[in-house]
Parts: structure tokens; sequence; C-alpha cells
């Protein structure tokens, strides 16, 4: 069923619907989790574990995402378990939501979806449409550059620029809503369980102590505490592993309504896929943060530009947004809120081929 957090009410999964009669962001109600007798250990992605979904589409769209390595490296004083989650068909986590999200729209007769990105979510939308045999238009601020629509013109993605800000586009979604079907990776609940996938397979891969994500919109963060609740629930774990977010100090209201600090007027950063300034579901990520143990830490510009440019030459190419975590890891050491002995899972959303630009200004090179 869908539910509304806030209020309890519930409808029916059978009527696609991406909003409450209010607007309201959904989820869905708890489901029971699966064991490892319930993996599908056939497939090789996220679909290995279609028995923890709340159905099963009688075809699944989808390209072997998933099943991302874990790649041991030395950070600071501590040992950080880097998940590469760039290993997916479209270069970031997102792929784990689209493939979800479409699959499961498109069982119930959805052909035409509407999302709003100019990043990664657009990309993925519109690549597992491409491969789901779905229309797609994607809408994205005027002000993006043509760069980073290219992945989705290329998956032949219906494009159209919105004047104006961020905010803006994502009204103007909303307005086009009753045009097509809305298939938000910040609105649709499907989405987050197919974010939850993560919990599962580092479950399967064996269960940390602690997974710090970069956050935006808490795609992630809500994904990961879906997911160890139901495992929890399944009696397949003792425990959650600690969940903590990586924010921008620039544009961080997430990380600072769970550190206790005032708002703050969003700046610009060079962590943009985390550059969200009002989250639909800021309250049940920090509720999620606290119910696991976690928190969530706030980094300097400087501090992600270092992470990134770290990272980079030890081999590991990643966006800047996602260098945040990384960057996080060595910060919550030295507070000793983590500990070099416990395992820490950091997660690397997107590979650095999308901020090629980004990394140019760090290096003083043109292209």
């Amino acid at each position: 069923m869908y539910l509304d957090p806030k209020s309890g009410q519930i409808w029916p999964l059978d009527v696609p619907r991406w909003c409450g009669d209010a607007k309201q962001p959904l989820l869905l109600t708890p489901l029971p989790g699966i064991g490892r007798d319930e993996i599908d250990r056939g497939k090789r992605s996220i679909w290995r574990y279609a028995a923890a979904l709340p159905f099963q589409p009688r075809a699944p769209i989808s390209m072997g995402e998933g099943c991302t390595p874990i790649v041991e490296m030395a950070i600071g004083q501590g040992t950080a378990l880097l998940k590469c989650e760039w290993f997916m068909p479209t270069g970031s986590f997102k792929d784990r939501g689209a493939s979800v999200m479409l699959s499961l729209l498109r069982d119930q007769g959805i052909d035409d979806v509407l999302e709003d990105s100019s990043g990664n979510g657009g990309a993925a939308v519109s690549a597992y449409a491409a491969a789901g045999g779905m229309r797609a238009k994607i809408m994205v601020p005027a002000s993006t550059s043509p760069a980073k629509t290219v992945q989705s013109r290329a998956s032949g993605a219906a494009i159209e620029l919105v004047p104006g800000t961020r905010q803006d586009c994502a009204d103007a979604a909303e307005a086009d809503a009753a045009n097509r079907f809305y298939a938000s990776h910040n609105w649709h609940p499907f989405f987050l369980h197919g974010t939850k996938s993560l919990a599962y397979e580092l479950w399967e891969d064996g269960l940390p102590d602690n997974v710090i994500v970069p956050c935006g919109a808490g795609s992630n963060v809500l994904g990961l505490h879906i997911g160890f609740s139901e495992l929890l629930r399944a009696g397949q774990i003792a425990r959650m592993p600690r969940i903590f977010a990586a924010q921008p100090a620039n544009c961080g209201p997430i990380a600072r309504a769970a550190l206790g600090l005032p708002a703050q007027a969003a700046q610009p950063t060079i962590a943009e896929g985390t550059a969200i300034a009002q989250p639909l579901r800021a309250a049940e990520c920090i509720q999620a943060m606290r119910e696991s143990g976690g928190g969530a830490v706030l980094l300097e510009e400087a501090e992600i530009a270092e992470a990134a440019l770290m990272l980079a030459r030890r081999g590991v190419y990643v966006e800047p947004t996602c260098a945040q975590a990384a960057a996080a890891f060595g910060k919550l050491l030295a507070a000793g809120a983590i500990a070099a002995r416990e395992a820490t899972v950091v997660v690397l959303t997107g590979t650095g081929l999308k901020a090629t630009p980004r990394y140019a200004e760090f290096l003083g090179v043109s292209i």
C-alpha cells in the first residue's frame, strides 16, 4: 500500500500514483523482508532480491545494475570499504531506483513518464525507459549546461528547458504531471525500493558497522533504512548499521537540521548532485539516521575538492558529489564518531567522467 507517513493514510498499490491527495510525498507500508534462501542467486543484478519488492513485475527492466564491487582503501587513520556504485549502466547509483520504479510502473500499464533532473536521475530514467520501450520526457533548468543532458538525449528522451531555478523546474514538472506519469526519483516510493537493494547487497556481502553516503534528497539514506529495517523485521540481522549522511556546507539542509544548526540559504557547491535546497523527505531522513544511531557531516568546498583529488590520484575517479563520503569518513574518524576497528562502507555514487569539466578546474587545465 502507498502510505502517507505523517497522517497514516493509505492507498492501494494497484492504482499508480506519485503523491497523496494533498500532494504529499508517500512511502510504502512496511514489507516483511526476505531471508538468504529467497535470494535468486542465478541473477547477477539487484533483481536477485526481487522477492523483497512490493510485487514482482512480469518482465523487469534490467541491464545488470547492482552487485557493485567493494574496494578497501586506507584513508587517514582507518581503512574504508569503498562501495563502487558508479559500476552501473549509466554511471551512477540512480540505476537501482530507475530499474525498479520503471519496471513496476510499466507492469501497471505506464508507458510514458516524466522526470525533472539535469543529472544522474534524468540519465537513469532516460536509459531505463529506452531499455523498457517506454517514452520519457526530462525537464531541466534552462541554465543547465548542454553537456549534462547529452546522455539523456542519446537515450531518446525528450528534453524540455524550463526558465528559472531548479525549484521552478520541479514546479513545472508537477504541473505537467496531468499529461504524463510523473516518475520522479525524488517523489516516487518505488524508486526507494530500488535503492534499498544497496542494503541487501551489503548484508549479503557481510554487514558493516557503518555506512556513509552523500545525501541530497536522501534516496540512499532512506533506501538503506528501508532495506535494513526489512532485514531486522525478517530476523536476518540483529542490529542496523549506522547511517551517516554527508552534505556540502554550502547546501546541507538535512545535515544542518540533524546537527541542530540553524538553516542557511543555499550557496553554489562543487557537490552539485547533492545541492537540494528543499528536500521533500528531510524529516524522514533525519529519523532514519537517528534510528540507526548514525548522524550527519557538513563539508566545506575545499574538503570536498581535496577528497575528490585524493581518490583520483589513487585510481578512483568519481564525482566530487560522492567524494564527500570519503571526506566524511576522515572527519568521523577524527571526531571519534566511528572507530578504525569498525567496518565502514563509503558509498561512491557516480563516475568522475560526468564531472570532467570540474576536474579540469581543479587541475587548472582547459578543455
